[in-house]
C-alpha cells in the first residue's frame, strides 16, 4: 500500500472496499444461483444487501483511519448481511481493522497481516478450515500468493493480477470438494461438482481489483 501513498493510504482503503460492495451487488443473482444449488440460495442476496449498506457507510463516514472504517464496516455486515455470512465476513473485516489499528500509513506487511487476521477471524468464528469448501478456500490462496509477490517487490498491479488469478483457480478447484460446513455440508457427497458461492465471490472481488488498479480516477 506504501507505493499507493501520494493518493493517501485512507483512500486506497476506501477504493478497495467499494470496489468490493460494487462487485457483491453487481453478482447478487450470480452467487445466488450458485449457493441455491446446495444450499439455500440467499447467498447473493444476502450478501449484496449488506454490501449496499457498505456504500452507504462509505458515502457518510467520516472515520479518520483505515482501521477505524474498516471495524465500522464489519460492524455494518454483522448487522446487515443474513445467515452466517454476516458474522464471518463481518468478523473478517473487524480483525483486520484491529490490526490496522489507528495507523495512517499501511506497508505491504500490514496488508497482508490484515488479510491473516480476517482469515484467521473466520476460521475461529465459522470452525472452518482450508478445504471444507468455503470462502477460505479461495481467500488462503489468494493472501498467500499476495504476500510472496509483494514480498518480492511486485508492483500491485502485477501481484493483484497473479492473486487474482490464484484466487479463480481455487475457487474454480473447490468443485473437487465435498462441504464439510454451513448448510451446503448437509449434502453430503452431493456437494461435489459445485462450485463454492463464497470462494467464487472471494474471487470475482480479487478479479475486479486487479482490473481497476490502480485507483482510476483518483
Amino acid at each position: 500500500m506504501q507505493r499507493q501513498k501520494e493518493s493517501g493510504v485512507m483512500q486506497a482503503v476506501e477504493w478497495v472496499i467499494r470496489v468490493m460492495a460494487e462487485n457483491a451487488v453487481e453478482n447478487e443473482d450470480y452467487f445466488s444461483d450458485l449457493d441455491a444449488v446446495v444450499g439455500d440460495g440467499d447467498f447473493g442476496h444476502s450478501l449484496a444487501r449488506g454490501f449496499e449498506a457498505v456504500l452507504e457507510t462509505l458515502d457518510e463516514s467520516n472515520e479518520q483511519s483505515p482501521g477505524a472504517l474498516l471495524r465500522k464496516i464489519g460492524m455494518v455486515l454483522m448487522a446487515k448481511v443474513g445467515g452466517t455470512s454476516g458474522p464471518i465476513w463481518g468478523t473478517a473485516f473487524m480483525r483486520a481493522g484491529s490490526v490496522a489499528g489507528e495507523k495512517n500509513e499501511l506497508t505491504d506487511a500490514d496488508v497482508i497481516a490484515m488479510l491473516h487476521a480476517g482469515i484467521d477471524g473466520i476460521c475461529e468464528r465459522g470452525g472452518a478450515s482450508i478445504g471444507d469448501k468455503t470462502l477460505l478456500d479461495a481467500l488462503i490462496p489468494a493472501t498467500t500468493t499476495l504476500g510472496a509477490r509483494l514480498s518480492r517487490g511486485e508492483e500491485w498491479d502485477r501481484a493483484l493480477a497473479a492473486t487474482a488469478i490464484a484466487a479463480r483457480t481455487a475457487a474454480d478447484a473447490t468443485r473437487d470438494l465435498i462441504a464439510r460446513r454451513g448448510r451446503a455440508s448437509y449434502t453430503g457427497e452431493r456437494s461435489l461438482g459445485t462450485l463454492d458461492a463464497g470462494a467464487v465471490a472471494v474471487a470475482s472481488m480479487f478479479e475486479r481489483l486487479a482490473e481497476r488498479w490502480p485507483l482510476e480516477g483518483k
